[in-house]
C-alpha cells in the first residue's frame, strides 16, 4: 500500500491530525501513515509549503502527500489534487502544494462524493476531504476520480534573486525551528560574487550583519553568526549555539546581500 504523509499547522495538543489518519485508515486499512509535520505555525501557508517541499522528494515514487495549512478553509479556494513527479499531492489551492509539486503536473479538482465525506464540516477539509481523496488513493483509486481537470493552481512563486553591481541579492523565505535563515541565493551565488563578504539588511535597524563564510556550525565560536550552504542547497546564516533570527532581527522577506568585496 502506498504512503501517505500529513503536513499541517494542527499542533501536537488536538485531536485533528488523527481524525484525518482515522479517515485513511478506515478507507484504506494497510496504508502507511507518516507525518512530516504538524508543526508549521497557525495559517502560515508559505511555511507549510516550504515544508512540504523539504521533504517530499526523499519518499518513494507513488507516495501521496496531505497538507492542510488552510485559512481559507470554507472559503471560495478550490479542493484539490495533483500529479507531479511521480507523487500525489493533496490540499487546498492557496498555495500550499506548489513548491512541492512542482511542473509539469496534472491538477484535479476534487469533486466526487466518492472521494468527500458526506457531509463536509464548512471548518475541517483536511478530514472531510483531503483524508478521504488519500484514503481512496490509496486504495487504488485513479486520481482521474476525482473529479474534472483544472488547468491552473496558485503558486507561490520563486522569491527573486538579482545580480548588479558586483553583488547578488535575495531574501529570507524561512526560519526554521533553530532560529537559521533560509535565503532564497543558491550555493552558485557565493561563487559568482566571489564570496568575500555577506551582508544581511534588515529593515528598521542601523547597520548590517556580517556572519563568517563556513562550512559548518563548528567553523566559527559559539555566538558567531556563520553563512553556510544548506542541506538544500541555498545559502543559509545560523548563529553558533543560539538563534541568528533573534541576534539580527529577521524574519521572513528580510534582504540579504553577497557582495565581491567590503562594505
Amino acid at each position: 500500500m502506498p504512503i501517505v504523509t500529513f503536513t499541517t499547522d494542527f499542533g501536537p495538543h488536538d485531536g485533528y491530525a488523527g481524525a484525518m489518519k482515522g479517515v485513511v485508515l478506515s478507507i484504506a486499512p494497510r496504508a502507511t501513515l507518516v507525518d512530516i509535520t504538524h508543526g508549521v505555525p497557525a495559517q502560515d501557508v508559505a511555511a507549510g509549503a516550504v515544508a512540504l517541499a523539504q521533504a517530499a522528494p526523499l519518499f518513494p515514487p507513488g507516495s501521496i502527500h496531505v497538507a492542510v495549512v488552510d485559512p481559507g478553509v470554507g472559503g471560495e479556494r478550490a479542493d484539490l489534487l495533483v500529479e507531479s513527479g511521480g507523487s500525489i499531492f493533496i490540499g487546498p489551492d492557496n498555495g500550499v502544494l506548489s513548491l512541492a509539486a512542482r511542473t509539469p503536473r496534472k491538477i484535479y479538482w476534487i469533486e466526487a462524493p466518492t472521494f468527500r465525506r458526506d457531509p463536509v464540516s464548512p471548518t475541517f477539509h483536511g478530514r472531510d476531504v483531503f483524508a478521504p481523496t488519500a484514503g481512496r488513493l490509496a486504495a487504488g483509486a485513479s486520481p482521474s476520480e476525482a473529479g474534472p481537470v483544472v488547468p491552473k493552481m496558485i503558486d507561490l512563486g520563486a522569491p527573486p534573486v538579482h545580480r548588479h553591481d558586483g553583488a547578488v541579492e535575495g531574501e529570507v523565505i524561512h526560519v526554521d525551528g533553530f532560529g537559521n535563515l533560509i535565503t532564497s541565493l543558491p550555493a552558485e551565488a557565493l561563487a559568482q560574487s566571489g564570496a568575500a563578504e555577506l551582508v544581511i539588511e534588515v529593515d528598521g535597524t542601523e547597520g548590517s550583519f556580517h556572519p563568517q563564510l563556513g562550512r559548518t556550525f563548528s567553523d566559527v565560536d559559539p555566538g558567531v553568526l556563520i553563512a553556510y550552504v544548506g542541506s538544500g542547497g541555498q545559502l543559509e546564516i545560523a548563529r553558533r549555539d543560539g538563534s541568528a533570527a533573534l541576534r539580527v532581527g529577521a524574519q521572513r522577506g528580510t534582504p540579504v546581500r553577497v557582495r565581491s568585496g567590503p562594505a
